[in-house]
C-alpha cells in the first residue's frame, strides 16, 4: 500500500509491503516425504484458506505416463513428491525419477534406472524420495527393485561414487550364510516408502515377502556421501540381543518380515528415529515361532547415529492375522494433565490410535491388555493371550463382527452376507486363524500406507477403512507331496496359494472376494506375455516374483496355462530343478509352514460393495490432548450408489490427508476419483475437484514466487478404474 508522510513542505510517498502470516516473497519448499521429519503433513501455508478454496483452478498437469509396452499391464502411481528450491521432484508408474518446473509443471530432466539394463524388472508402488544437501552437492536416493540409487539433483544423472556406479545393493546387511544360515541375495527385498535422512545417513526400512522366503526386515542406514552401510538393527534378534529370548532358538535363521515398510520418522534434537515394523512371516500361522515375538509389529525408538534401541512398544504380540503398522509414527507435542509433552501417536490396520511418550515409550493414555480367543487354534499354534487396546482414543473403525454391522443396503445383499456369517467364525477380531473360517477386521482396513496429518494444536487428522476379510486355512501338502508334484504346480503351492488360494478354486462359492483373484482358468484373461509381465514387474498390490528363477518362472505359467504338462517338465528336470533342491528337510529355508491360507479375500455383498453397514471410509479429526473426537465424516461416495439414493456412504480409501494454516484438510484416495479440501474445524466439504483417474496417493503444498500450489498424482488403475499418470497442480487464480 501508500503511504503519505508529511515533513513541513516535503512530502513523501512510500511504498509499504504489507504481508499476511504468508510473505507473498517467499519460497516454502516441501523437502520430505510426510512434509517434514516429524511426519506431520502439515503446511504454515494460508494463501489457500477456507474463504478462498472454493476458487482453485488446474495451474499445470504433467503426464508421467509412458507408452505402454504390448502386454504390459497399468499400474498406479502413488508418490508424494517433493518440492525443493522450486524444483519437483516424483516418480512415474514404471519407477523413473523425474524434476519439473514446480511453477509450471515443464519437464526439466527425466532419469530411467533400467536405461542399459534391458528390460524393466521389479516393478514395485514408490511412495516417494529422500533428498539431501551439502553446498552445492544435491541427491536424490530410492530404490527400484533391489537397487538403492543416488542421483544427482540437478543433472539427473547417477553420482557414481556413491556404490558402484551410483547403486547399492539393497540387500546389503541383510546377512548371509555364516550370520543367519542362508543365502538372502536372491530373496524379494525392496523400499516402497522413502528412508529419512539424518546428518549423512540414510535410513531405511524395506518391503519383503510375506511368506516363507521372507528375507528378515532389519532397518538399516546407508553413508549416502560413499553408499557404505552404516548400521543394521535387527528387528528378529540374532543370538545374545535383546528380545532373542521372545522367539524359539535359531528362528532367526528361518524367519523373515518384521520389517518396517512405511516409512520413518526423526526427532533430529534427540537424534532417535522412529519406525513401526510389521508381522513375521509367514502370515497367519506362528506355530513355528512361537512366542512374542519382537521386534515384529513394534513402534521402534532407535540411535539414529548407532541403530542402538533406544525403546520399543508392541502393538500386536504373536501376530496372526498381518497387522503390519501400516503408515509412518507422527511426532507432535501434547498437553497432558497440565504438562507439554513431547509425544509419538501411531495408528494401526484396525483402527487404534496408540499415544506414547517420545523419551520411554510409555502410553500416555491408558492401554489395558485386554484377554483375547486361543481357541480354536490350528496345530501347533500357540496364540498369545492378551492384546493391548488404548482406553482413548476410542477405535476410528469397527472393531468386533455382529450382525447388527452387516450390511443392509438391500435385502438380497443382506440375505447373501448373513449366510456366510452364519457358516464362519465371528466376533473377536482376534479369533485365530482356523480351518472352518474366520470373518474378521483387521488385515486391511483402520489405517493404510497413506497414514495421517498433525496441526500443531495436537489434531490428528486420519483417514480409515471399515472392510471384512475371509480367511480360511489348509493344511499344506506334505514334503513327499511336494516333491511329487510337478515342478510348476510346487512353484505356485509354494508362492501364490498363499493369496490367490487353489486353482482348482476350492475356496468357499458363496463369496465374493475382492483383492486377490482366483488364477482357475487365468489364461482366458491373460496372455502368456502378459503373465510374464506380471510376474516380472508385479501389478497393482501383487509384487513382483522375479527373484523366482527364469525356470521357475516358465513351469509356474506352464502349469497355470496347462495343468497336465508341469509334472512332465519336473521329470525331464529331475533333481536339478532350483526348487527340488530347496525342498530338503522341515528346518530348511525357505521355510514352509504346515498351515497355509486359501487366499487373502475381502468380503463383499454379491454386487462387489463392501458387506457391512456403512461408512466404509471416513475422515476424523482427533484431539490427541483429550483422546476425544472433534468430528468423524464419510469419505468418498460410489457415483452409482448416489444416482439411486444412496449417498455418504464412503469408500474404501488409500493416500492419505495433508493439513495446511489455511485451516484446511486436502484428501483424494477414494473409490470417486476425488480431491477434496475439508474444513479442519468441522470437517465440512468445502471444495472438490473430479480428477482424470484415482488419486492414491497422498497430495502435498509448496509456494514459489508468493504463489501456493497444491499437488496431487492422480494414477488410477486401483478398484479396477480407468488408468491415469498425470500430477496436477491447484492454485488461486491470478
Amino acid at each position: 500500500m501508500l503511504v503519505i508522510i508529511r515533513t513541513h513542505s516535503w512530502i513523501y510517498f512510500v511504498s509499504v509491503l504489507v504481508f499476511s502470516n504468508c510473505n507473498l516473497s517467499k519460497n516454502e519448499d516441501w523437502k520430505i516425504y510426510g512434509g517434514n521429519k516429524e511426519g506431520n503433513r502439515y503446511s504454515t501455508l494460508d494463501q489457500i484458506n477456507v474463504s478462498n478454496v472454493k476458487n482453485l483452478t488446474v495451474a499445470w498437469t504433467y503426464n508421467s505416463s509412458d507408452p505402454m509396452q504390448p502386454g504390459e499391464n497399468p499400474r498406479d502411481i502413488q508418490c508424494q513428491p517433493i518440492v525443493v528450491d522450486g524444483i519437483l521432484y516424483g516418480t512415474t508408474s514404471t519407477m523413473k525419477l523425474f524434476s519439473l518446473n514446480a511453477q509450471n509443471g515443464e519437464l526439466l530432466w527425466k532419469f530411467d534406472p533400467f536405461e542399459g539394463k534391458g528390460k524393466k524388472t521389479g516393478m514395485h508402488a514408490i511412495r516417494g524420495v529422500a533428498y539431501w544437501q551439502e553446498g552445492n552437492d544435491k541427491r536424490l536416493l530410492y530404490v527400484v527393485g533391489s537397487s538403492l540409487i543416488c542421483v544427482n539433483a540437478i543433472t539427473g544423472k547417477k553420482i557414481n561414487t556413491f556404490g558402484v556406479d551410483g547403486e547399492v545393493d539393497f540387500h546389503e546387511g541383510l546377512g548371509d550364510v555364516n550370520t543367519i544360515g542362508h543365502d538372502v541375495s536372491q530373496l524379494s527385498v525392496r523400499m516402497t516408502s522413502p528412508g529419512i535422512v539424518f546428518k549423512d545417513l540414510l535410513i531405511v526400512g524395506s518391503t519383503v515377502s510375506e511368506s516363507g522366503d521372507a528375507a528378515p526386515g532389519y532397518i538399516r542406514a546407508f553413508n549416502i556421501r560413499n553408499g557404505k552401510l552404516a548400521w543394521v538393527f535387527h528387528t528378529i534378534p540374532l543370538p545374545g540381543e535383546y528380545g532373542y529370548e521372545t522367539w524359539p532358538k535359531d528362528a532367526y535363521k528361518k524367519m523373515g518380515g518384521a520389517n518396517c515398510w512405511a516409512g520413518l520418522v526423526l526427532d533430529e534434537k534427540r537424534g532417535h528415529v522412529y519406525a513401526g515394523t510389521g508381522s513375521p512371516s509367514a502370515d497367519f500361522y506362528g506355530g513355528d515361532r512361537k512366542g512374542q515375538n519382537l521386534f515384529a509389529n513394534c513402534i521402534l525408538a532407535l540411535d539414529a547415529q548407532t541403530g542402538k534401541r533406544v525403546w520399543h512398544y508392541q502393538t500386536v504380540h504373536h501376530d496372526l492375522w498381518d497387522r503390519d503398522l501400516p503408515c509412518q509414527p507422527n511426532l507432535l507435542t501434547v498437553k497432558i494433565d497440565g504438562k507439554m509433552v513431547d509425544a509419538l501417536v501411531q495408528s494401526t490396520k484396525d483402527g487404534l490410535v496408540f499415544l506414547l511418550n517420545r523419551d520411554d515409550g510409555k502410553p500416555l493414555f491408558p492401554v489395558h491388555e485386554i484377554s483375547v480367543p486361543t481357541t480354536p487354534a490350528l496345530p501347533g499354534e500357540s496364540p498369545w493371550p492378551t492384546q493391548p487396546v488404548p482406553e482413548k482414543p476410542v477405535p476410528f473403525s469397527l472393531q468386533e463382527l455382529t450382525e447388527s454391522e452387516i450390511t443392509n443396503r438391500t435385502p438380497e445383499a443382506r440375505a447373501f452376507v448373513l449366510n456366510r456369517y452364519k457358516n464362519s467364525h465371528v466376533g473377536s477380531k482376534y479369533f485365530p486363524p482356523s480351518l472352518e473360517g474366520s470373518l474378521y477386521f483387521g488385515m486391511g482396513g483402520g489405517a493404510e500406507w497413506g497414514g495421517n496429518a498433525v496441526d500443531p494444536n495436537g489434531v490428528l487428522y486420519q483417514n480409515g477403512n471399515n472392510m471384512l476379510w475371509f480367511i480360511q486355512m489348509r493344511k499344506r501338502e506334505s514334503l513327499d507331496d511336494l516333491k511329487s508334484m510337478g515342478a510348476g504346480e510346487r512353484v505356485f503351492k509354494n508362492n501364490c496359494t498363499s493369496c490367490h488360494g487353489n486353482i482348482d478354486n476350492k475356496t468357499p462359492s458363496d463369496l465374493m472376494l475382492e483383492g486377490a483373484p482366483s488364477l482357475n482358468q487365468v489364461g482366458r484373461r491373460m496372455t502368456k506375455v502378459q503373465i510374464e509381465q506380471v510376474l516380472e514387474l508385479g501389478r497393482g498390490r501383487m509384487p513382483s516374483f522375479n527373484q523366482l528363477s527364469k525356470q521357475d518362472r516358465d513351469v509356474l505359467i506352464d502349469y497355470l496355462l496347462n495343468h497336465d504338462s508341469g509334472k512332465k517338465i519336473n521329470e525331464a528336470l529331475g533333481a536339478k530343478h532350483q526348487l527340488a533342491e530347496r525342498i530338503k528337510h522341515e528346518d530348511s529355508f525357505p521355510y514352509l509352514p504346515p498351515y497355509l491360507s486359501y487366499g487373502i479375500n475381502q468380503f463383499r455383498d454379491q454386487e462387489n460393495y463392501p458387506a457391512l453397514i456403512t461408512p466404509w471410509g471416513s475422515l476424523s479429526a482427533i484431539d490427541m490432548n483429550t483422546g476425544k473426537y472433534l468430528w468423524q465424516i464419510p469419505l468418498g461416495e460410489y457415483p452409482e450408489l448416489v444416482k439411486k439414493g444412496y449417498k455418504n456412504t464412503g469408500t474404501e480409501n488409500h493416500g492419505g490427508p495433508i493439513v495446511t494454516a489455511g485451516g484446511l484438510v486436502f484428501i483424494a484416495a477414494t473409490y470417486d476419483q476425488k480431491l477434496r479440501a475439508f474444513e479442519s474445524k468441522t470437517g465440512k466439504l468445502v471444495w472438490e475437484y473430479q480428477l482424470p483417474a484415482g488419486g492414491f496417493a497422498t497430495p502435498m503444498t509448496y509456494m514459489v514466487e508468493g504463489k501456493q500450489y497444491v499437488v496431487i498424482a492422480a494414477g488410477g488403475v486401483r478398484y479396477k478404474l480407468p488408468q491415469g499418470g498425470s500430477y496436477l497442480a491447484f492454485c488461486l487464480p491470478g
